[in-house]
């Protein structure tokens, strides 16, 4: 019953990561759209743009380096339990 319950939230934290990491990449997407408009509105891009757009990108390229891994949870809790042994 213990192994089935902790099974059970091992799934959802899972389910929980890749979802916010989707919904992550839709942010970013969304901000480095909005970034670049903003820069280009004007008519020409002045250095603290570039910078702005830089930063942005640079964290957009982290939070893709952060992807939740395809872990088995079923294995996870057997080497977590064999850890606790």
């Amino acid at each position: 019953m213990k192994d089935n319950e902790s099974l059970e939230a091992t799934l959802f934290l899972n389910t929980l990561q890749k979802g916010v990491w989707a919904l992550g990449i839709v942010g970013w997407c969304f901000g480095l759209c909005e970034r670049t408009t903003v820069a280009l509105s004007d008519g020409y891009l002045s250095a603290i743009d570039l910078v702005l757009l830089f930063t942005a990108c640079f964290f957009f390229v982290c939070w893709l380096l952060l992807k939740p891994s395809k872990a088995n949870p079923k294995g996870a809790i057997q080497h977590s339990s064999s850890l606790l042994e």
